[in-house]
């Protein structure tokens, strides 16, 4: 196998991430936090099904949160401050959004009260994804969501704009996110 430098971007700082590599990781984010939601259960049997449920939202979101910050320190750096939320979220939508998925968003909606709504025709998480039931399907991509929503809340978030996000895939490999601004109370 030959290596080709000339490939490489001329930044010596550029680190690289493989897209299976990405892939791979959120296929197998899921089934993860479930599993450590379970052990944690299993110290205390009050938990039922919707207390692993949320251990499992909040820890992917969560995880989700600090890589969105991360990517928006690292790749906004040497950009100028953004003038308003849309141009905010414009960068989400075209510059991270390429960085972890090959591809940009594919609809930006705002009713510019500070509702957005992003639309991902074929979001990468859900193109391989298949179950022979599609109601089950539907179901079992709902918790894939979670972590794309915490990069998105905590990419914001970095950016000094402190939302709410929730996600949908109910037309699958179709996934919607609704992002929500919250005013600083004074």
């Amino acid at each position: 196998m030959s290596f080709d430098a000339s490939s490489l971007p001329s930044d010596p700082h550029a680190r690289f991430l493989s897209a299976s590599c990405l892939d791979f990781l959120l296929i197998e984010i899921v089934p993860m936090a479930e599993r450590l939601a379970k052990e944690f259960s299993v110290d205390d049997k009050r938990q039922d099904d919707e207390e692993i449920r949320e251990s499992t939202f909040f820890r992917l979101e969560t995880l989700g949160y600090r890589v969105g910050q991360g990517l928006t320190e690292r790749f906004s750096r040497d950009r100028p401050r953004f003038s308003d939320n849309l141009d905010a979220i414009k960068f989400l939508c075209k510059d991270l959004w390429t960085i972890l998925f090959r591809k940009q968003i594919d609809n930006l909606k705002t009713n510019h009260r500070g509702v957005y709504v992003l639309t991902d025709n074929a979001f990468r998480p859900f193109t391989r994804m298949s179950m022979s039931v599609r109601s089950e399907a539907v179901s079992r991509a709902q918790a894939h969501l979670w972590f794309p929503c915490g990069v998105i809340r905590g990419a914001l978030a970095n950016m000094g704009i402190h939302t709410t996000v929730q996600a949908e895939g109910s037309e699958l490999p179709c996934a919607t996110f609704q992002i929500k601004t919250i005013q600083p109370t004074p």
